[in-house]
């Protein structure tokens, strides 16, 4: 499946996760009081329309944590899987040879953080537009207060007999015990990052990140701090209003994950927990953390709507090339700006990194940006640990593959490898993998382990979540009869 990478749009992607079967109202109008003048209408809610580059529909209901910074910054990132792309062999091992589909911009199916990645817009000179919201503020007559619900009347002492309706002291005294949203929030808040980059001509984009240990790493999308990589701007802020510098320690294009670290990193940094997404369950709880459309420590929430969903997003230019993973899908709003951020469970620990959504096919408010239509994408923690330790230790992604090129066609037959490599390479590396288990030109793969395999970008995603030197059962066809054979992954070192 294809998702933009928060806020454009794609082809659309598969209906089912490849896992195994088994396994506007008008505004009211006040009656006239007896005897009295009608009462006046309230206004209608004016449409505000984003200043930041990226649009969405109709905007799902967030609310922030904590203000947005003041200092305006970067348009927030917009990252979208693609749908269907229909593209050339690819190797199983990062890069695929050839162009896979790209971020969307609004058009129709996209998927993305909450999209696909996009093109980030040109940085706000002037700073950036506020998002217009209009409040409507009404009288509220209540009638027949008592029963003891606890309201006191006080009245003023003025002598006006104007009366305020206070709440008591005891029904102010709220619990939130531990495994509850706000408590959940409370605690993974301050260990949560905005992040802008810039580039050195000066475009840029806003996303988010979260702290990964005590020596100041932080972990993020790749297509966050794609702009700052050569020599941009980076920055990170925490929700007190605490901003640091920061520089990108390494960066994996192919599984869109990306690790920063803070210049002069305070002693008191508290890592997130991590959590095991290998037992994460359809309709488990989760809580998302981001700065959609730049407004920074923006808490929703949802569930897990579907595991192993493979998904692939891009920034849809010519060059671009693809991001794979078997993602965690959930309902939990996430719009451009979220990605990188951690997606939570009921615990409080991170289970996955929001990376992309489908979005819808019209963004909305005329800006030509989309956003959450309740369908986001995030990178399994446990993959991205491992990529994220990597490139601590590295500086640089090592992929896992199988040494045989794969069509990137739209199917749900399998995953073909092809005639022919990318550059006239062989389709099947020679003392490779894929070679030593006997695989040839035309075979379909249709099963890796246990997880139904669809088609190239699907196989590709499953290979990634497992590390070099894994061994993995491939099923396939070959004239029409199903073999199964054993394998051990090879290792690619580097995105090019």
């Amino acid at each position: 499946m294809s998702t933009e990478n928060e806020g454009n749009a794609v082809p659309p992607a598969p209906s089912a996760p490849p896992v195994p079967v088994a396994s506007p109202a008008a505004s009211p109008q006040g009656s006239a009081p007896d005897g009295g003048a009608p009462t006046a209408p309230l206004p209608p809610v004016p449409q505000g329309t984003p200043g930041a580059p990226e649009q969405y529909p109709a905007p799902a209901a967030q609310t922030p944590a904590g203000p947005p910074h003041g200092a305006p910054g970067p348009a927030p990132d917009a990252h979208q899987p693609y749908g269907a792309p229909a593209a050339p062999a690819a190797d199983g091992s990062w890069p695929p040879p050839t162009a896979t589909p790209s971020y969307g911009d609004g058009g129709s199916g996209g998927a993305g953080w909450g999209s696909s990645y996009q093109q980030p817009a040109p940085k706000p000179r002037n700073g950036r537009g506020g998002l217009v919201a209009a409040v409507l503020v009404a009288a509220l007559v209540a009638g027949g207060l008592g029963g003891g619900i606890g309201y006191t009347l006080a009245k003023d002492n003025d002598g006006s007999g104007s009366t305020t309706v206070s709440a008591s002291d005891g029904a102010s005294q709220i619990k939130r015990a531990p495994g509850t949203i706000a408590n959940v929030a409370s605690r993974a808040l301050p260990s949560t990052v905005t992040i802008e980059a810039e580039s050195t001509s000066g475009e840029g984009g806003t996303g988010t990140g979260f702290v990964f240990d005590t020596q100041g790493h932080i972990v993020t999308n790749n297509h966050v701090v794609a702009d700052a990589v050569d020599g941009g701007k980076l920055s990170a802020t925490f929700p007190n209003g605490r901003k640091y510098d920061a520089e990108v320690v390494g960066h994996a294009q192919g599984y869109d994950v990306a690790v920063i670290k803070l210049k002069n990193a305070p002693s008191d940094l508290k890592p997130l927990a991590l959590g095991n997404s290998d037992r994460v369950a359809v309709g488990d709880e989760t809580i998302a953390i981001g700065a959609p459309f730049g407004l920074s420590n923006t808490v929703t929430t949802g569930i897990i709507s579907a595991k192993n969903r493979p998904v692939a997003s891009s920034d849809g230019s010519s060059s671009s090339k693809a991001s794979y993973m078997s993602a965690l899908q959930t309902d939990a709003s996430i719009n451009p700006g979220n990605s990188g951020g951690p997606l939570l469970n009921a615990s409080g620990a991170v289970i996955g990194i929001n990376s992309a959504i489908q979005s819808s096919s019209s963004g909305g408010f005329g800006s030509g940006q989309s956003g959450s239509i309740g369908l986001g994408f995030a990178i399994p923690i446990n993959q991205a640990k491992n990529v994220a330790q990597q490139l601590i230790k590295s500086g640089k992604p090592v992929y896992a593959k199988i040494g045989a090129s794969v069509s990137l066609e739209d199917s749900t037959a399998g995953a073909k490898i092809t005639d022919q490599g990318a550059s006239g390479a062989a389709a099947v590396e020679s003392g490779g993998p894929a070679a030593k288990a006997g695989l040839k030109p035309g075979d379909v793969i249709t099963k890796l382990d246990d997880h139904v395999i669809d088609s190239g970008p699907t196989l590709i995603g499953e290979i990634w979540t497992h590390k070099p030197g894994d061994k993995v059962t491939i099923t396939y066809k070959r004239g029409g009869q199903e073999h199964t054979v054993d394998l051990t992954l090879g290792s690619r070192a580097g995105d090019s």
